[in-house]
């Protein structure tokens, strides 16, 4: 029996991006499962130890390649919830093997699909930086990530207490870094010392998202509002009182 197979919708144009997505989640899961035979296999401890531990590095690279997913582009995601992920999954394959404390900061904030994913993209390469790069000199490594909502701008920082070359500004990585970041209509400044780097992004949001801002800030001011007044009524023994 002949069976049509009926085309995904792609209203957003993101079908080869969906497939090459597809692509690296098979491959990591086809490595990691030749890997793991080749570890069970092996009669040497030392060898099935290495091999263990290359798994659990391609473990954490599928997660990190999960968490930078690109959400639904037709609507808003949680960006302080996306980001957290990142941070997590990135710090849990790169930064702990590292002994890098990893500090995460994030506003309430939403942000178009797409848009939350270049964010997510343009973090995700910062700290692969970290990493790669920061030289800590017997400091005791720490990293940061700030988002904050200034109006209707969005800041985020990423910054790390070690030094760093002025070459690595002009790497391959920060030029993705600064046309994703001209791509959501921002810029990333960049500072680096002998005690620390620190890049800042800054974007405006999109009348779309600066709705669901005000949308939010309303909320949460009648929220406010009604914790207030509960907290203004008198307990009944206090009105008997007086």
């Amino acid at each position: 029996m002949t069976k049509h197979i009926a085309p995904l919708p792609n209203p957003d144009g993101s079908l080869l991006l969906r497939e090459l997505n597809h692509r690296v989640n098979n491959e990591l899961a086809s490595t990691i499962c030749t890997i793991s035979a080749k570890a069970v296999g092996s009669d040497d401890a030392a060898v099935k130890a290495a091999l263990l531990d290359v798994v659990d590095l391609l473990h954490g690279y599928a997660d990190v390649h999960k968490a930078l997913r690109m959400p639904d582009p037709g609507r808003l995601t949680d960006a302080a919830r996306y980001l957290q992920d990142i941070c997590f999954s990135v710090t849990k394959c790169r930064l702990d093997r590292l002994s890098i404390r990893l500090l995460c900061s994030v506003d309430d904030l939403r942000l178009e699909g797409e848009r939350c994913w270049k964010l997510g993209l343009i973090v995700s390469e910062l700290l692969n930086n970290v990493a790669r790069h920061a030289l800590f000199d017997g400091r005791h490594p720490e990293a940061k990530v700030k988002l904050v909502l200034a109006g209707n701008v969005v800041k985020c920082a990423v910054s790390d207490n070690g030094s760093a070359s002025d070459l690595i500004v002009r790497g391959r990585g920060l030029t993705i870094v600064s046309e994703l970041a001209g791509s959501l209509g921002g810029r990333v400044h960049a500072t680096c010392a002998a005690d620390g780097s620190s890049f800042l992004l800054t974007f405006p949001l999109t009348e779309y998202e600066q709705r669901a801002a005000g949308s939010a800030h309303v909320v949460l001011k009648r929220r406010k509002v009604r914790r207030s007044r509960r907290l203004q009524v008198p307990r009944a023994e206090d009105a008997a009182a007086g």
